[in-house]
């Protein structure tokens, strides 16, 4: 099954922009991360009913002023979030949707990789299965948007492989949103299961109307090969185990206060891995040599970045050569995500 396919990866917010400066004073890209990072664990310990300004400000360390120069209430800030986790889907479901032939291949591969994500994340799958419900009108909308979109892909490609059997043009948004609501069902049980275990049933249902009974049958009875997670963690965001919410969120008790200067740092070694001190520098930045020494150095220490220079025994004078360790990628990585619409560490 595909999803709504982006238009240039669009903004994460509502909002009309998050300002690179406000009163001087650069918030946008890092404070923005912190701030989303503090609402997904809200929303994942209390629902979003419970989600205050307050709560998400609080957790984040930043003030209400801050917030509301970034976002203009909750629901937007929610609705950051949402597109978020919407993005995140659309990269592991519509390449495996689309690397198949048959329009039938492709309906299990696409929902294969969307069960097995939602397994992998199961904080994603409450913030966009249940969440998602219970938000404001601009969250519904793009929700609705989302699922008219994919149903519209299943009507197009369904038709043209069942050749042309005649049947209502909402069928696959009704396929769609009965493929959510099994979801939505399954999430709320008290012992939901693995959700890959919906696959047959679900591949079933979709190709029931376009290919007929025979097709469905075959489907349901199908062996499942099996699926890896990526990743593992509980269904429920509140009682995953801390390791479990850290697996999820690397931003999760990392000890110190990401500033801009440190994300473009951070950013500047992703992209030029093998840097030295002054290219790193350079590419940040940075003006002050000294200031840029203490700073890798610190982040060496948090486990961010890794010396690899003659593995720890370089000659003396020789160079550092500055790369991302697994933790410092996905740091960066989450950053960028939050960041805004560009993908980039800093404009």
């Amino acid at each position: 099954m595909s999803t709504v396919r982006r238009r240039s990866r669009p903004p994460l917010s509502a909002s009309a922009s998050v300002r690179a400066r406000v009163g001087g004073v650069e918030v946008s890209e890092v404070q923005r991360a912190r701030m989303l990072s503090s609402a997904a664990a809200v929303v994942s310990e209390h629902g979003y009913g419970q989600m205050s300004v307050a709560r998400v400000t609080d957790r984040a360390h930043v003030s209400r002023r801050t917030f509301y120069d970034v976002f203009e209430d909750r629901e937007d800030c929610f609705l950051a979030l949402f597109e978020d986790a919407l993005a995140r889907v659309t990269e592991r479901v519509v390449p495996a949707y689309g690397g198949e032939r048959s329009w039938r291949e492709q309906v299990r591969a696409g929902l294969g990789a969307l069960l097995v994500f939602l397994d992998e994340q199961p904080r994603l799958a409450s913030l966009l299965i249940v969440d998602g419900l219970s938000a404001g009108p601009r969250v519904l909308a793009r929700r609705a948007e989302v699922l008219a979109s994919v149903g519209a892909v299943l009507d197009r490609d369904g038709s043209e492989s069942s050749g042309g059997r005649g049947l209502a043009e909402i069928t696959g948004e009704g396929l769609v949103g009965a493929v959510f609501s099994v979801i939505h069902t399954r999430l709320l049980a008290e012992r939901p299961g693995a959700l890959v275990e919906l696959l047959n049933p679900l591949v079933s249902m979709v190709v029931l109307p376009y290919l007929g009974a025979g097709a469905a049958q075959r489907e349901l009875e199908r062996p499942v090969a099996k699926l890896a997670r990526r990743s593992g963690g509980s269904r429920n965001g509140a009682g995953a185990s801390p390791s479990a919410r850290s697996a999820e969120d690397p931003l999760v008790g990392l000890p110190m206060r990401l500033t801009y200067r440190t994300l473009r740092v951070l950013g500047a070694i992703g992209d030029w891995p093998g840097a030295s001190n002054r290219e790193v520098a350079e590419h940040a930045g940075v003006v002050d040599q000294g200031q840029m020494s203490k700073l890798l150095a610190r982040l060496e220490r948090l486990g961010l970045i890794r010396n690899t220079a003659g593995h720890g025994h370089q000659p003396s004078g020789e160079p550092n050569i500055w790369r991302l360790t697994d933790r410092g990628l996905q740091v960066t990585q989450t950053l960028r995500v939050h960041a805004g619409s560009n993908g980039e560490v800093a404009s």
